[in-house]
């Protein structure tokens, strides 16, 4: 606080000056402040692809939800022509044999529209198990991503701490924890 010609030092304001006079710098911290600038971007963008391969998930178990329901109502379909072909059979059974050519071709009709119905339903389940085979891999990188992200936020408090302490073994730590979180990010980037 200076006024009037009469000026007051805080407590660290010594120690400003003088590191501004003479070029000291802090290296360590310095060293530790950019891999901790370094760790967090590399961490959001890891989270970024945690949070697109999660919401591809879900997309991906939409669409087959969508194509299972589809397939279902393929099913219902078959089943309603399976019980006409029923019904054309029980009355071939009764009619008199003039009307009996008349129930030959719907059976025959029924039978062939069925193929093509039970077709269509079974490329339909196809399609279901694809969509959530999908979404299984995506949910299975959006753990790897997660898991990557996670060790790098411990690695960024670790280097808080570092800096805090002052200490070499929690340095060393904060490298291995973000270590692990680099491969963990590797492993997603390569779909293991």
């Amino acid at each position: 606080m200076s006024g009037h010609g009469f000026h007051v030092h805080g407590p660290h304001d010594h120690e400003l000056e003088h590191a501004a006079h003479h070029g000291e710098k802090d290296s360590f911290a310095g060293r530790i402040a950019v891999i901790t600038a370094l760790l967090a971007t590399v961490g959001a963008l890891f989270s970024y692809m945690g949070g697109a391969t999660q919401a591809n998930a879900g997309l991906y178990k939409n669409n087959a939800a969508i194509k299972k329901t589809e397939a279902a109502n393929q099913w219902n379909y078959y089943q309603a022509k399976s019980g006409k072909q029923n019904l054309a059979e029980l009355a071939l059974a009764l009619v008199p044999a003039a009307d009996r050519a008349r129930y030959d071709t719907e059976i025959a009709r029924y039978k062939a529209e069925k193929t093509d119905i039970k077709a269509a339903a079974e490329k339909l389940e196809a399609e279901s198990k694809a969509w959530d085979d999908r979404s299984d891999a995506e949910m299975h990188l959006h753990h790897r991503w997660a898991q990557a992200t996670t060790a790098l936020q411990v690695s960024i408090a670790l280097a808080a701490i570092t800096l805090l302490t002052r200490r070499k073994w929690l340095e060393g730590g904060m490298y291995a924890v973000a270590g692990v979180g680099i491969a963990l990010g590797g492993a997603a980037v390569m779909h293991w």
